[in-house]
C-alpha cells in the first residue's frame, strides 16, 4: 500500500529536490487549468483556457529529474500532458475544434457516474507496455478532458489512442523507471475498473521497488 501526500504544487513552498528525496513516486493528476503554451513555444490564446503557472515551475522540471534517476510516476489528464511538454512535445488547445475529432470533454450535466462513463474505446499497441500490464488491446475509457497532444515529445512513445486519432497512452522510452501516462481518468472507481485497478497496481509496485532501493 501506498501513502499519499497532498503536494502544494508551488516553487514558494516547496522545491523538486525535496520533493524528490521526500517521496518515492508521484502521481501527476489531472486538473483544470491548462499547461502554459509559453512551455511549448506558443502564444497564449482565449481557447487554452486558465493557467496555473507555480503547477508549471513545480512538475515539468519534476517530471524531467524523474526521469532521468528512474523515479516512478503516472500522469493523469493534465499530468498526461504533463509528461509530454516536459520532455519537449506540445498540446493543441481545443481537441474537438480539430477536423475529425470528437468531444472529450465531460458532458456538462449530469451526476458524477455520468461525467465519468466509459465513453470511448483506447487502442493499445501490441505488445506494448499497457497491452502487457491490461492483457488486451483494447479498453473502454472515461473521457474529461478539452486539450491533447499535438507533437510528442523526445522519447515520448504514444502506447494508445482513441478511435479519432488522440494520444491516449503514453511511456517515455528508455527511462529506468515507471513512466506510464494516461490522457482519461482512472482514479474514478479505481478499485473496480478492471482497466484502472491494475494501472495503479503497478503504480504501486514500482514504489515500492524505488523504496527499497532508495531506503
Amino acid at each position: 500500500e501506498a501513502i499519499p501526500m497532498l503536494i502544494p504544487a508551488d516553487p514558494r513552498f516547496v522545491s523538486v529536490a525535496e520533493l524528490l528525496e521526500t517521496c518515492d513516486g508521484f502521481l501527476l493528476t489531472g486538473g483544470r487549468p491548462n499547461v502554459h503554451p509559453e512551455e511549448y513555444g506558443e502564444a497564449e490564446t482565449p481557447a487554452h483556457g486558465t493557467f496555473d503557472r507555480c503547477r508549471d515551475a513545480i512538475t515539468l522540471p519534476l517530471v524531467r529529474a524523474c526521469v532521468e534517476r528512474g523515479q516512478p510516476f503516472f500522469g493523469v489528464c493534465r499530468g498526461f500532458q504533463e509528461v509530454n511538454v516536459a520532455m519537449g512535445g506540445s498540446l493543441y488547445p481545443e481537441i474537438r475544434d480539430l477536423p475529425g475529432r470528437m468531444n472529450h470533454r465531460m458532458p456538462p450535466d449530469g451526476t458524477l457516474e455520468a461525467k465519468f462513463a466509459l465513453r470511448h474505446i483506447v487502442t493499445l499497441t501490441e505488445g506494448g507496455p499497457f497491452h502487457k500490464l491490461l492483457g488486451a488491446t483494447e479498453v473502454m475509457t472515461n473521457t474529461l478532458h478539452g486539450q491533447g497532444i499535438k507533437t510528442p515529445g523526445a522519447r515520448i512513445v504514444i502506447d494508445g489512442y482513441a478511435p479519432d486519432g488522440t494520444p491516449e497512452a503514453l511511456y517515455v522510452k528508455d527511462a529506468p523507471g515507471f513512466t506510464l501516462s494516461v490522457q482519461w481518468h482512472p482514479e474514478y472507481n479505481a478499485a473496480g475498473d478492471p482497466v484502472s485497478r491494475p494501472l495503479f497496481a503497478a503504480f504501486g509496485e514500482a514504489l515500492r521497488a524505488w523504496a527499497s532501493v532508495n531506503a
